[in-house]
């Protein structure tokens, strides 16, 4: 084996192949875990935003930069949920500790006041719609909603940091307003929920 291939990262492992996996403390869990349905959660997330980030860049909304970022803190929300506060050693516990001061979260209150200035106030409740890139927001939106229950019982547990479900919650209040704003900027009108007769 040459120091090339050494230092190259290998996709498979096969230690997962009998239905366990390894979290960053090194304890083997099953794959269907809390914490493992709660990282895929996140995945998954991170993965319909980068859809979303396409989908954004092609109408040239203005979004894709903020979703890429989004996606980047989404593997350090991973990092913690795969930290067990309880079990980890201060060094893993300090190296994946999550928005300590709030400044991300404030952040994502930030981009919402600034989109929403341009929006008309919500009088009536709105179906998900308004093209592909605000479309795949609401899509993102309804993952990040699982990806909160799945983590609010791991901060109970003290096995994530409070502050992760915060994130995750602002989260989707930003997805909600990024999909309006995105609906608006193609023209798209929204579509009001009407009571079926």
């Amino acid at each position: 084996m040459t120091s090339e291939d050494q230092r190259r990262f290998k996709i498979y492992t096969r230690t997962g192949d009998k239905g366990t996996s390894a979290l960053y403390t090194g304890e083997r869990r099953a794959k269907d875990d809390a914490i493992f349905e709660a990282l895929g959660t996140v995945d998954e997330l991170s993965s319909y935003l980068g859809l979303a980030r396409e989908f954004c860049e092609e109408a040239n909304n203005g979004l894709e930069e903020n979703l890429e970022k989004i996606q980047c803190i989404l593997l350090d929300v991973g990092a913690n949920v795969a930290t067990p506060r309880g079990s980890a050693s201060q060094f893993k516990l300090t190296r994946t500790e999550f928005d300590v001061d709030g400044s991300l979260t404030n952040e994502l209150e930030d981009w919402i006041d600034e989109l929403d200035k341009s929006l008309e106030p919500l009088k009536n409740f709105i179906l998900p719609s308004g093209g592909r890139a605000a479309s795949t927001l609401h899509v993102a939106r309804n993952i990040c909603r699982s990806a909160e229950r799945k983590v609010v019982p791991l901060i109970a547990e003290n096995m994530a940091d409070a502050s992760v479900g915060k994130y995750i919650n602002r989260l989707s209040d930003y997805l909600f307003t990024a999909a309006r704003h995105a609906a608006k900027f193609e023209g798209k009108a929204e579509r009001i929920y009407k009571k079926p007769k």
